[in-house]
This record gives C-alpha cells, sequence and structure tokens, in this order.
C-alpha cells in the first residue's frame, strides 16, 4: 500500500522522485525503491515524507484516518514496516559477512598456492 500511495501523492503535489529526494536528503533511487516496494522507509523517513507530501502518515501507508479507533491499527501497522525494513536490512548484513569470509578464505587459498608453487620452484 505504501508504495502505491508515495506515488500517487508525489505525483498529486506535482513532485518528481528527484524532488523528493533532495528533500530528504537522500537519492533518487531511494525513492524509486520505496515505490517499487523494494524497500520502505524508516519510522523517521515516514513522517518527513508525509510532511513533504501535505498528508498524514496514516494515509501514507494506507490507513482510514476517518476512525480514532484506527490509532492503534496504524502504530501496528507503522511498527511492522519498520519491522520489515530492519528484517531486510539483517538479512543484506549476514549475506554481506558471508560473501566477505568467501572471499577472504578464497584469497587466502589463492596465497597459500602461489607460496606452495613458489617453494617448488
Amino acid at each position: 500500500m505504501l508504495s502505491k500511495n508515495l506515488k500517487i501523492f508525489r505525483k498529486r503535489k506535482g513532485l518528481t522522485q528527484e524532488n523528493v529526494a533532495e528533500a530528504l536528503n537522500v537519492v533518487r533511487q531511494t525513492i524509486s525503491k520505496w515505490e517499487k516496494g523494494i524497500s520502505v522507509p524508516d519510522a523517521d523517513m515516514l513522517i518527513k515524507l508525509a510532511e513533504i507530501l501535505d498528508v498524514s502518515v496514516s494515509e501514507l501507508i494506507g490507513s482510514d484516518v476517518a476512525d480514532e479507533k484506527n490509532e492503534d491499527m496504524k502504530a501496528v501497522e507503522l511498527a511492522r514496516v519498520v519491522e520489515q525494513l530492519a528484517s531486510r536490512n539483517r538479512r543484506s548484513k549476514k549475506v554481506l559477512k558471508c560473501v566477505l569470509i568467501f572471499l577472504i578464505i578464497l584469497l587466502l587459498f589463492f596465497v597459500f598456492l602461489c607460496v606452495i608453487n613458489f617453494a617448488t620452484m
């Protein structure tokens, strides 16, 4: 819901992804990822984004703002979005760590082979 709403509200406001990115001090690709649903903004960015687009956070994430009972639902939805982002960040860090470990092992193996090859000469 956030990705679709972000694009709709941004266009209604007459802003480009670049305009929004500059206002938030992020790169344009970040806005693009949010609009494609690849990633989500953290809670602070979500609040700033809502201010830039002149909408409420609940409108941005797709909640109904007409009823005060929905305040709890908005908080739950916002917490879910933030947790989703944190989970993706944790996975990315784990993958990066595994790749780095693999590359270090590969480098050490290459150095070992070079030392053995040089020693036999």
